[in-house]
């Protein structure tokens, strides 16, 4: 793995190397995607039914496209009994954490008969995309349905691609009706958030979709958005760990490698002030790497976007690691709390040798679906937030307005809105 001298040519350098791997960087697929999102709104099912044909070679029609209750029950079958136990715990986890961001409605009143406030309240509708294809992610099934149910939202929607047989993998069926999922639909790709956005015969339109997916489902929530709600434009996964001459080389090696294994887009960076870690963690990933079931894969991430950075202070990592703004952010310093405090831009932050990636991943409860591509400077992790939406609430009575009504009628007046003024001035004319 690479080793370089942290100054200010790498660290830009980087940060452009890092762009490269935003969805926004793959216009050369938006067409086609555009294609897929005008075929499913004029022509619904039978533009679902047909691209899930030629892309998964499945026979979907209106008759098989909705998951079964019998075929979830024989899922369960499928699936090892103790992997449903673990993500019995790992639901409870994540519904105990998000239960704490739940907000509620408000309301202010005084005593001259002003009331405002705030409602709260959930979706109607959310659809949830599962990634299928090479891998099955039951942990994504409950990181983007849990919060949802935690919110209340009224019904949600799940679309997974199937196989050739038109079989979903048993573990998403578990995970998803474990978390509450009320519909499942055999579809994926670009044609399942065109239908999700505006509806099929078969699959409802939804106000909201969130969950990951390949280059082609990121861009078609691109261009669904303001049609429904989305998430985030997802990028590939991304580590970087923050650690000083007190870390243990192996636990850094294994850290950064458990992202490198997602796909070759897959960015691991260490930055580091101890020159000596730096050698020791690059010995460790060589090791490692060889004896890992996707090394193919680990190689391509780490000669693309894997770097070793030596700084010469840790306020000068500290700096880079809020301009990268990684997804997962590992602290491994003598005093992880200290150097927490000063970090402004990271996805989710683990502290201490004992919270590696994997445990957010799959079980810690705080959500794995996170900021990716330097989004961390200003979007936040999938939360109970994302699935409400809040109405202000004001109420005025005339001993309330008569006193400011002037003010209001001068404001409007100012930007030439004498409607706006008029709508004020007809409530107290007869004093005027």
């Amino acid at each position: 793995m690479r080793i370089l001298k942290l100054t200010e040519d790498t660290r830009k350098n980087l940060l452009e190397d890092l762009l490269k791997r935003s969805p926004n960087s793959y216009t050369q697929y938006e067409n086609s995607v555009n294609d897929i999102i005008g075929n499913v709104r004029e022509n619904g099912d039978s533009a679902v039914f047909s691209y899930t044909k030629q892309f998964d070679g499945a026979d979907i029609n209106e008759g098989n496209v909705r998951v079964t209750r019998e075929e979830i029950d024989s899922a369960y079958g499928l699936v090892d009994d103790k992997l449903i136990a673990v993500m019995e715990k790992s639901l409870e986890n994540i519904r105990t954490y998000h239960e704490k961001q739940k907000q509620y409605s408000w309301f202010d009143s005084r005593p001259n008969g002003v009331l405002l406030g705030q409602k709260v309240t959930p979706l109607a509708r959310v659809g949830v995309y599962v990634p299928g294809g090479k891998a099955a992610y039951p942990s994504s099934v409950l990181m983007n349905v849990l919060p949802a149910k935690v919110a209340g939202v009224g019904k949600i929607v799940m679309t997974t691609p199937c196989g050739k047989e038109g079989q979903v993998n048993p573990a998403t069926l578990a995970a998803a009706d474990l978390a509450g999922v009320d519909e499942i639909y055999k579809v994926g790709g670009a044609q399942a958030i065109a239908a999700l956005a505006f509806g099929t015969q078969s699959i409802p339109k939804v106000d909201k979709i969130v969950g990951p997916g390949n280059i082609y489902v990121a861009l078609a929530k691109k261009a669904v958005f303001g049609h429904v709600s989305i998430d985030s434009i997802a990028g590939p996964s991304e580590i970087l760990v923050l650690a000083d001459g007190s870390a243990n080389p192996r636990y850094v090696a294994a850290d950064l490698l458990s992202q490198a294994e997602h796909d070759e887009l897959a960015s691991a960076i260490l930055i580091t002030t101890s020159e000596t870690l730096a050698k020791e963690v690059s010995a460790e990933i060589d090791g490692f790497t060889a004896t890992l079931s996707r090394k193919e894969i680990i190689g391509k991430s780490l000669d693309n976007y894997g770097y070793i950075l030596v700084a010469e202070t840790m306020e000068q990592a500290i700096g880079a690691a809020n301009e990268i703004a990684s997804e997962h952010l590992e602290i491994l310093t003598v005093n992880p709390f200290e150097t927490m405090m000063k970090i402004q831009n990271a996805g989710a932050i683990f502290m201490g040798e004992y919270a590696s990636e994997p445990l957010g991943d799959y079980f810690a409860g705080p959500n794995h679906v996170l900021p990716t591509n330097g989004t961390a400077k200003f979007f936040s992790p999938l939360g109970v937030d994302d699935f409400i939406k809040k109405s202000s609430i004001i109420s005025y009575s005339r001993e309330a307005l008569e006193p400011i009504y002037k003010d209001i009628v001068q404001f409007a007046e100012s930007e030439q809105l004498t409607a706006h003024a008029n709508s004020i001035k007809v409530r107290f004319e007869e004093r005027d």
